[in-house]
């Protein structure tokens, strides 16, 4: 099994949406070549799994910063739920990328070249499917600790789609003719004042 080489520091895969000069959409791990195409990084994806209002060890902060996991699942995945209890278990930091609509899977295939959950980015390290075995030997090469190290009051980030959903264009109300000629509003009609011989001074209760 291939064990990690550590001679620097690397960051975790970043995937960047392509809109080509057609206006066909990719995904890839490497940004467009050709200057006519639109591309975007998606956000999150290369983020550093950690809370900064929650300091971490020295020894786990310094792995995280060379080696970031990233974990990409979907709903109903039984193996995705084992990887994620495992890096739990073991204090791993790790962000979570869902898997849920047909952009995601696209962006998760231009990633890892399949569309199988769970995967495992461990740095620029691929990992295909869940094994426990397997995933201890990666984490151990990249040198996190054996034990859960975390501190107490670290939370993990949300999981978040793998292809951030464009927000809504606020709705803009529509632009006054110019050339509208503004309607007088109808004149408030006087009261009716009804004589009342049983009430001379006309006084209203």
């Amino acid at each position: 099994m291939a064990l990690f080489v550590v001679s620097a520091v690397v960051q975790a895969q970043t995937v960047y949406r392509i809109t080509g000069p057609d206006g066909r959409v990719t995904f890839s791990d490497k940004p467009a070549l050709s200057g006519a195409a639109k591309v975007a990084p998606l956000a999150g994806v290369a983020n550093t799994p950690t809370d900064p209002a929650v300091p971490l060890p020295f020894e786990l902060r310094q792995v995280v910063s060379k080696f970031p996991v990233t974990l990409y699942t979907s709903s109903n995945c039984a193996p995705c739920d084992s990887g994620r209890s495992l890096l739990q278990m073991r204090g791993v930091p790790f962000n979570e990328k869902t898997v849920t609509t047909a952009q995601d899977a696209d962006a998760l295939k231009n990633l890892s070249g399949a569309t199988s959950l769970p995967f495992l980015t461990l740095g620029t390290q691929h990992v295909a499917g869940f094994s426990s075995s397997e995933w201890t030997t990666y984490l151990n090469a990249a040198g996190y600790p054996a034990q859960n190290k975390l501190p107490a009051s670290y939370r993990a980030p949300a999981a978040s789609p793998l292809v951030a959903l464009p927000k809504p264009a606020p709705r803009e109300e529509p632009a006054a003719t110019p050339n509208a000629v503004a309607q007088p509003k109808p004149a408030k009609s006087a009261p009716v004042s009804s004589h009342n011989p049983n009430n001379p001074a006309g006084i209203q209760f």
